[in-house]
Formats: C-alpha cells, structure tokens, sequence
C-alpha cells in the first residue's frame, strides 16, 4: 500500500527524529507524495485540590519558545529532505491536535516516535502515541 498524504507528529525527541527518518523514506518511495510536519505543543497545567493553579507567565513564554524553534528546526530539515511538505505548529493537547490535523487534512498515515518529551504526564495519562493509535480511523506506524 502506498500512501501519499503522510502526516508525521514532531515534538524534537529522539523517537520523533526516528519517525522523521522513516517519514522521509515513505515519502521519497511514492512518487507525488507529500509530508505534512505538525508540532502539536500544550501549555503546562497543574491542578491543586479541584482546580487549576496559575502558571507563571515567563513559564508559557518559555514553552512557546521552545516550540517555535523545534518548528524551525524541522522546518530546515524537511526543506533539506528533497521531499514534498510542509511545517506547522498548532498548540493544543498532542493526540488532541494529530488526529484532528489529519481529519481535516486528509492525511492518509500518520508516522509518530513511540517516546516523546511527555515526562510525568504522559506516565499518568497514558502516551501520545498510544491515544492516537487507540482514536485514529487511518493507519498509524510507531517508529521505535
């Protein structure tokens, strides 16, 4: 099966470098192909009692940051891959945002690292890549 709208979910980690290796290879093998790169990124939430506490400011501006430059670092990388694509930074819950890009998008893949930067909540609330495996209606390659 040859797939021609393939959507990889970047989030900087070394799984998601992985899957960019693996997307770029599907892309180049199907003739007209194209690669959709989003970086779905959340602003940290902590909850204390029943609740939401308030974030520091300097704590969003730092996050945001951080997913502007992983955008244009993988930016860079696509336009040097010789492949057909293009980069967006969407912000919002990242199994949230993946499926939904790919819905509206047509996406008929998904390619995702199977470990992303999560740390803690991703141990309690369960994976990205595991939410989007469990909720997408299109096939799914978790690169290891």
């Amino acid at each position: 099966m040859l797939f021609t709208k393939i959507l990889l979910a970047y989030d900087g980690s070394k799984a998601a470098n992985k899957a960019l290796g693996r997307a770029v290879e599907l892309a180049k093998v199907t003739p007209g192909a194209t690669l959709d790169v989003i970086h779905a990124y959340d602003f940290p939430r902590f909850f204390v009692g029943e609740g939401l506490a308030p974030i520091p400011a300097s704590l969003n501006k730092d996050v945001y940051d951080l997913a502007v430059q992983t955008t244009e670092e993988i930016r860079e990388r696509i336009e040097n891959s010789g492949v057909n694509g293009q980069v967006e930074m969407i912000q919002g819950p990242p199994a949230e945002v993946i499926l939904e890009y790919a819905d509206q998008n047509g996406s008929d893949l998904i390619v995702i690292g199977s470990r992303g930067l999560g740390g803690i909540r991703e141990f309690v609330l369960g994976s990205v890549s595991h939410n989007v495996v469990q909720h997408a209606t299109i096939p799914v390659l978790v690169v290891k």
